[in-house]
C-alpha cells in the first residue's frame, strides 16, 4: 500500500526528494508518508523534503510497548542525526503535530520553523473521555477495526473525494494493529503535553486546522497561536481533518508563507548575555519539604511586586531539583545577601547536599529558613504558582520582613559586584593619612561645582581630610544639595601628599540658597580646578558620559587602570 519510494535509516522509513532546505513532514496516526504526496511534490521543487513514517507505520520499524511522545520525537532527531542534517522546518499532522511540537521545544537549536496541523491541544472533558474511550477500546481489541467512524470524522459528508476516501482507508486497513493502538493511546493522553510551555517556542510557527475539524477544532489551533511568540493560526475555511489531502492548494500556500520567514533564531547563549548586561541582587530563597527538611537555592530573578497587599516574586527553572518542593510548599522566604556573602550564594547555586550545614541560619516563625547575616529577608506565603517558559513565578505574599544596612551583593554579566569598594579603599588609606570623598554630580544634565579654597577657583563637592561617605552627604546637605550617590568612579592616591580619594558617580538637586553652582560640561573652567589629577578625572568622566558607559579608575594620581563596573 505504499506507493511512494523509501530509504531506511535506523528503523525509520522515509520518502526524500529535492534539495535545499530540509523540510520534514510527520504523518498521523494509522497514516503514512504518503499522506503527504501533494506536499512533497510541491516543495521537492524548492526544498530537501522528507516525509517519515512513523514508528509502526508504512515501512518503519515497529515502537516499544512503553512508548511514549518521547519516543517519536525521538525517532525524528535519530533520522536527522543519521542524515546529517543540522536544522529543519518540521512539519506534523495530528498526532505527527505533536510530535512536531514536542521537537520544536525540545530541540529548539534544530528547528528552523514549525507547522501544526490539525492537532490537538487542551481538549475539553468531553471530548478526552471520548478519545480515550476509543483508545482503550482500540488496545481492548487489538486491531483498527470499523474505519468508517474515523472516516467520518477526518471527512464528513461535504462533497469529498472518494478516490481521496478510498486511499486513506487503504492506509488505515493496512497499518500494524499494535503500532496504532500504541500510537493512539499517545495520541489521546498527550493533548496537555504542552499546556504552560509554548512561550518557550523561540520559532517561527504556524497552527491551523479546518473549519469543521470536530476533534482538532479551531480554539485549539487559535489558543496554541496565542501561547507561542511567534506564530500565527490558519482556519481553513469548510474543510476537516484531512485538508492537506483536500485542500492542498490552500496548505500549500500557507507552508511556504511559513518558509518564507526569517529562520534566524535566537540563540540562548547571546540571550542570556544580554539579560546578563542588567544588574540585580543575589538571593538565597527558601523553603521546607514535605518532611520539614529546609531546601534553598540561589536566585538574582527577584521582584517587588506590589506594596498593597505586599507581593514579590521569584523565578525558579523548570528542572530545578527542587522545582517541584517549591511550587508545592505553602511559602517560601527570600533572604537578600550582603555582599560579603559570596561564598553562601556559591553554596546554595551547587548541589551540595549539605548546604543548611554549611551556612547559619535561623527560622523565621513560619518555619522558612532565614540566612544569617542577609541584608534583608521577606517570609511569604504562597500568593500565586505561574507557568512562563522553562521557568516557573512563584508569587509571595509578604508576612514579615526585616532589613539592614550592609551593602547587598550584585550580579551581572555572570559575575559578582562589590558595591562597597569604597569601604576597602579607605582602609587600604595609611592610618596617618587624608581620605577625601567625593563626587561628581550632575544636576539637570550639567555639572555640580563648588567654590574652591583660593579667589576664582572650583572643585568637586567632597569631604576630608578624613572624610567616608557619611561625611559627604553631611557636608552636601550643608551645602544645599540633595545628592543621590551611584557607583564608585575613581580610587587614586597621592604618595607624596599621602592622600587616598574617592569619587562616587550621582545626581543632585540644588536647593534655594545653594552655595553650589552649575557648568555645562562643554564649559567646564578647567583651568580653574585645583590639580591635574581632578582635570583628567573630569575629562574621563565627560567622554565616558557620551558613551553611555562607566567604568571605575584605580591606582595614584598619576597613572593607574581602568576597569569595567563588573
Amino acid at each position: 500500500m505504499l506507493g511512494l519510494a523509501r530509504q531506511t535509516s535506523g528503523g525509520t522509513a522515509y520518502v526524500t526528494a529535492g534539495s535545499g532546505e530540509p523540510l520534514v513532514f510527520i504523518h498521523g496516526v494509522g497514516l503514512n508518508a504518503d499522506a503527504w504526496h501533494p506536499q512533497i511534490e510541491a516543495f521537492a521543487t524548492t526544498n530537501r523534503v522528507i516525509a517519515i513514517d512513523m514508528l509502526g507505520h508504512g515501512g518503519s520499524a515497529p515502537p516499544p510497548e512503553d512508548a511514549t511522545l518521547g519516543t517519536y520525537i525521538a525517532q525524528v532527531r535519530q533520522l536527522l542525526d543519521d542524515l546529517d542534517i543540522k536544522a529543519a522546518t518540521i512539519v506534523g499532522h495530528s498526532m505527527g503535530g505533536l510530535v512536531a511540537l514536542g521537537f520544536a521545544l525540545r530541540h529548539s537549536s534544530r528547528t528552523l520553523r514549525v507547522a501544526v496541523l490539525n492537532s490537538v491541544y487542551d481538549r475539553d472533558s468531553a471530548s478526552r473521555a471520548a478519545v480515550e474511550a476509543r483508545a482503550r477500546e482500540i488496545a481492548k481489541r487489538s486491531a483498527v477495526g470499523n474505519v468508517d467512524e474515523p472516516l467520518r470524522r477526518w471527512f464528513g459528508h461535504e462533497n469529498a473525494d472518494p478516490g481521496i476516501i478510498s486511499q486513506v482507508r487503504a492506509w488505515l486497513t493496512s497499518v500494524d494493529p499494535q503500532a496504532y493502538a500504541i500510537a493512539y493511546r499517545i495520541f489521546a493522553s498527550s493533548d496537555d503535553a504542552f499546556t504552560g510551555r509554548l512561550g518557550a517556542l523561540s520559532v517561527p510557527a504556524l497552527f491551523a486546522t479546518g473549519a469543521l475539524d470536530p476533534n482538532s477544532t479551531p480554539a485549539m489551533a487559535r489558543a496554541m497561536a496565542s501561547a507561542a511568540p511567534r506564530s500565527q493560526a490558519l482556519i481553513l475555511d469548510g474543510q476537516r481533518h484531512m485538508m492537506n489531502l483536500v485542500d492542498p492548494a490552500a496548505v500549500n500556500q500557507a507552508l511556504g508563507q511559513l518558509l518564507a520567514q526569517p529562520s534566524e533564531r535566537i540563540d540562548p547563549r547571546e540571550l542570556r548575555a544580554a539579560f546578563g548586561t542588567f544588574m540585580t541582587g543575589v538571593t538565597v530563597v527558601t523553603t521546607r519539604d514535605t518532611t520539614g527538611a529546609p531546601r534553598g537555592f540561589t536566585a538574582n530573578s527577584f521582584t517587588s511586586v506590589s506594596l498593597d497587599p505586599p507581593l514579590l516574586l521569584i523565578c525558579i527553572g523548570r528542572t530545578a531539583a527542587s522545582c517541584m518542593t517549591f511550587t508545592g510548599a505553602s511559602g517560601f522566604a527570600v533572604n537578600i545577601l550582603a555582599e560579603q556573602q559570596k561564598d553562601i550564594s556559591g553554596i546554595f547555586a551547587s548541589k551540595r547536599s549539605d548546604k543548611f550545614s554549611a551556612v547559619p541560619w535561623h527560622p523565621a516563625s513560619s518555619g522558612n529558613p532565614l540566612i544569617d547575616g542577609a541584608v534583608a529577608w521577606f517570609d511569604c506565603a504562597r500568593a500565586n504558582v505561574i507557568e512562563a517558559g522553562d521557568h516557573v513565578i512563584l508569587v509571595g505574599a509578604v508576612r514579615e520582613f526585616a532589613h539592614g544596612d550592609a551593602n547587598p551583593l550584585g550580579y551581572a554579566r555572570g559575575g559578582y559586584v562589590t558595591l562597597g569598594l569604597e569601604q576597602a579603599a579607605v582602609n587600604a588609606a595609611a592610618q596617618d593619612g587624608r581620605t577625601i570623598v567625593g563626587a561628581i554630580l550632575e544636576s539637570a544634565g550639567r555639572l555640580v561645582l563648588m567654590p574652591g579654597s583660593a579667589p576664582q577657583t572650583f572643585t568637586l563637592p567632597e569631604a576630608g581630610p578624613t572624610g567616608n561617605v557619611s561625611a559627604l552627604k553631611s557636608s552636601l546637605l550643608s551645602a544645599g544639595i540633595d545628592a543621590s550617590l551611584g557607583f564608585l568612579f575613581a580610587v587614586f592616591e597621592n604618595p607624596q601628599t599621602r592622600t587616598q580619594s574617592i569619587y562616587y558617580r550621582g545626581e543632585a538637586a540644588l536647593r534655594d540658597g545653594s552655595t553650589a553652582i552649575l557648568v555645562d560640561f562643554d564649559a567646564i573652567p578647567w583651568d580653574r580646578l585645583p590639580d591635574e589629577a581632578i582635570r583628567t578625572m573630569l575629562r574621563r568622566y565627560a567622554q565616558e558620559r557620551q558613551q553611555g558607559r562607566f567604568n571605575i579608575y584605580s591606582g595614584d594620581h598619576e597613572q593607574g587602570e581602568v576597569r569595567a563596573v563588573i
